[in-house]
Parts: structure tokens; sequence; C-alpha cells
């Protein structure tokens, strides 16, 4: 049995030693560890692997003796995860299909370890896709009058899925606050990174016209502050005067998509962590 362990906590002498004999005590064997201490706030954070043996891990077992013998003294926030239970993975559409289609290849091939319960969109453009890879898809109209009666469909729909966390894929619509507090830090959005300066509905035509020198694409956790969640993952690429509008667009798409593909990736493997707005990214 396989383990991921992360930890986070005010940062004091003998945390490392104190986790590591406690799975060697129970018969884990260590096979990566990675920590980080943030001296400003003074928190200590850690992602431990282990590998146990299947016949002699009693798994409540183990959580009760961490909680009283480490978590309580050390004043750990801290979680456990069985590397054979894949996280299960909402995915909201609207539109348009490139982030869409990009992860669904990556489930599909193997890459991307999740399962992917559902599909929901405001629209029904991209229910083809969603017929493509078999997947049930779930079209939930938007409109003023009807926000609240929408999220409370959607919660309803994630809760009755088991859904671990939830990936916006260009959703065009803002998520409600009910969401968020239902799935903080597991509700993933991608956007290009021209934000605060080129805000509104064609940011890559107002950067074309000032010519920029480089776009870029932003994955982040959704918070109540629109598009000011802890940032996971981000990337850039040069552009020039000698490049049009739809030039813009295509690499924008390009690092959406994989920008997004990374971030999800991250959280997928455990390897993000929150505090204070911000992530530690573990290698």
């Amino acid at each position: 049995m396989k383990t991921t362990i992360l930890i986070h906590c005010p940062d004091q002498s003998g945390i490392i030693s104190a986790v590591t004999g406690f799975i060697h005590a129970k018969g884990g064997n260590i096979i990566y560890l990675d920590q980080h201490v943030a001296k400003q706030a003074n928190v200590f954070f850690m992602r431990l692997e282990s590998d146990f043996d299947d016949n002699t891990l009693n798994l409540e077992g183990f959580k009760n003796e961490f909680t009283t013998s480490l978590a309580t003294p050390y004043q750990m926030q801290w979680s456990l995860h069985l590397d054979d239970v894949l996280p299960r993975m909402a995915i909201f559409v609207s539109k348009y299909n490139h982030c869409l289609y990009d992860l669904l290849s990556r489930y599909h091939s193997g890459e991307l370890k999740a399962e992917i319960p559902f599909i929901l969109s405001n629209h029904t453009d991209l229910a083809y896709i969603a017929e493509q890879f078999d997947i049930p898809f779930y079209h939930i109209p938007v409109t003023k009058t009807t926000k609240d009666e929408v999220e409370d469909r959607q919660l309803e729909l994630l809760k009755e899925h088991n859904v671990d966390f939830m990936v916006l894929a260009r959703y065009m619509q803002i998520v409600g606050s009910r969401l968020i507090d239902a799935y903080p830090n597991k509700i993933i959005n991608i956007h290009h990174s021209f934000l605060p300066a080129f805000a509104g509905a064609k940011p890559y035509h107002a950067a074309f016209e000032r010519g920029v020198k480089i776009i870029g694409a932003t994955s982040h956790y959704v918070t109540d502050e629109l598009d000011a969640g802890p940032i996971i993952e981000q990337d850039v690429t040069a552009v020039s005067h000698t490049h049009t509008i739809q030039d813009f667009l295509a690499k924008g798409r390009d690092l959406e998509k994989i920008v997004l593909s990374r971030a999800v990736k991250l959280h997928v493997k455990r390897k993000t962590m929150v505090y204070n707005n911000k992530t530690v990214i573990f290698s």
C-alpha cells in the first residue's frame, strides 16, 4: 500500500525525525520526502510518500495514533491519501473545447490519474465531446434569475457523484460562493495572464493593439475574489510585431491547455499545498 501524507504546522525542531520515526515504527518504507519552511510565516510544510505491507497497516488505527502522538502535539494540519484511490474530477466547460480535449486526451491515455464522473456545461455545444469519451454530460443553463437554482443543482450533482475536485476548463461563468465554500482549494481555473491590464471579452485583441511582447496563462484555485486565488502554475511565450491576432489566440489556447493540465496533474499527485492564498508546489 502506497500512501502520501501532506503536513503543515508551526515550524519547530524535531518534526521530520518524529514523522519518519513514526512511519518506520509502523513498518513503512519512505520512498520520497520533501519539505519547505516559510520562514517569514514560520510554517513548516512536508510531503512524504511511503510504502506499507498491505497485511500490516491498520489504516484507521494509523490515523488515530498519528493524530494523538504527532498531529496534536505539533499542531499539524495533515491529510493521508492512498495512491490506489483515484481522485474524482468534475469538468465544467462552456463553448471553448481546447482545454477539455486536452484533459480528456491525457485522461484517456492514462497520463492523468483521475476519474471523471461527469462534464457540466451551461451550453450544449460540447456535448458531442463527452459522448466521444463516453462520459456523462449535464447541461445546466445559467441566467441572471436562475443562479441560485443552478448552484443547488451543481452541488447536488457533485455530492451525488462523490466529486473530490473540479476543473473549470474555460467555464465562462462565475462560480457561486456556496461551491467555493464546499470545495476550498479544490476548484481549479485557467485564464490568460493579462489581468488586470487587459480585462474584458477580448483580451488578446487588446494586447495585440498594445503591442505586447509576451502572453501568458495562469492556473489557480478559485476563491471568492475573482481570478485572485492561490496560483498553481503559470507560463509565457514570446510574441512580436510579426504575429497576427489569430496567432495571439492560437498561442494563448496552447498555453491555456498546457498550464491547466500541469496544474491538474500537480493537484492529482497531491503536490500542492495552500497557505495564506499562496501555494507550496512540491517537485
